[in-house]
């Protein structure tokens, strides 16, 4: 376990090259003299552009100019994303919570749900239950997430009111922002709790609805049908009939027994999902104009925000690394009888 880990571990930092650098190679597309123009805060510098181009080596090789990246990096400095009018550290930083949270709610009610109804469209196999799980799990997987999110955003903020876009309201942003809310941990849920404020909470959570479930109906989708299959597989096996033979209850045999084993699956596809969440769910982010690392490195592209396209790729890759390696770690968790070595 601990030679696998280290190993991983050891890949971590190529893995994390390799994408950075494929990102810088494709920076380089761009000339100079636009690059400098980044750099550029004050329209009356556009006639400097030459000196601001050698005093950040613009011209120097891809190589060079990717090791002077690498070495800022190792010190904390990322650079100054214009698209987030900061430090792209400090962006990160103040992003990141925001899509974690959301992920965490989402992945709450995608496991939950979807693992209760796939082992029971199993159960009832070929039986209503059956196809009215199939049924949902079809639709769901088969809808293009941004038409959900618009029709969503349209039926339930523009037509009803109820859950508008945005992170919070105008009135918890002077609240979060006033000297009386203290900021303990960056998650606005938790960190309203530990203020005692119930009205921020309420706030954000609301405006948390629309996107979680966007993002809950095509992941609970995929979720359901994973389960389904892996509870199918695991209820023909031999132990299940040997367990029925010696009297188990059914409810014993289907939930102790074969949906243990059933999980593993699971397990991966849960992963995979909260992984691809944390790094920015960037369509619905956008939609619902939510404050995450999405809507950032949306933002950072569309601008031509180079070192805040970077820094969202590094974050990217970091995450999907270091949370891959988490999933193979919970196999021995669910099933001893995996070894990593």
């Amino acid at each position: 376990m601990m030679r696998y880990l280290v190993r991983r571990l050891c890949l971590l930092p190529l893995v994390v090259l390799g994408v950075t650098f494929a990102l810088f190679l494709l920076t380089q597309r761009l000339s100079p003299e636009m690059r400098a123009s980044l750099y550029v805060k004050d329209p009356r510098q556009m006639g400097a552009l030459e000196e601001v181009i050698r005093q950040h080596g613009l011209r120097d090789n891809v190589f060079k100019q990717y090791g002077r990246w690498l070495l800022n990096v190792a010190h904390g400095d990322l650079g100054y994303s214009p698209s987030a009018n900061m430090p792209v550290a400090k962006a990160l930083k103040e992003y990141l919570p925001a899509t974690i949270q959301l992920a965490l709610v989402t992945m709450i009610f995608v496991i939950v749900f979807g693992v209760w109804l796939g082992a029971l469209s199993a159960f009832y196999k070929d039986k209503w239950p059956d196809v009215l799980a199939r049924f949902i799990s079809v639709g769901g997987f088969s809808l293009p997430i941004f038409v959900l999110g618009l029709v969503l955003l349209m039926i339930f903020y523009g037509q009803l009111g109820w859950f508008a876009p945005g992170g919070y309201s105008v009135q918890t942003d002077f609240i979060i922002h006033g000297p009386s809310f203290k900021t303990y941990t960056g998650f606005l849920l938790l960190d309203s709790l530990l203020n005692g404020n119930g009205r921020v909470f309420l706030d954000v959570l609301s405006h948390l609805v629309l996107p979680a479930m966007t993002l809950c109906i095509g992941s609970f989708a995929l979720m359901v049908r994973v389960m389904r299959s892996s509870m199918l597989e695991e209820l023909n096996k031999d132990y299940v009939r040997t367990a029925r033979a010696k009297g188990l209850a059914e409810y014993q045999v289907v939930y102790k027994h074969a949906g243990k084993n059933a999980m593993i699956p699971v397990i991966t596809l849960a992963a995979i999902q909260f992984i691809r969440l944390l790094g920015g769910t960037v369509i619905v982010e956008t939609i619902f104009d939510y404050p995450g690392i999405g809507r950032f490195g949306v933002l950072a592209a569309q601008q031509l925000d180079i070192a805040g396209i970077l820094g969202f790729s590094l974050l990217v890759a970091v995450l999907f690394v270091l949370g891959n390696l988490a999933t193979d770690l919970l196999y021995t968790a669910a099933d001893p009888r995996i070894r990593l070595e």
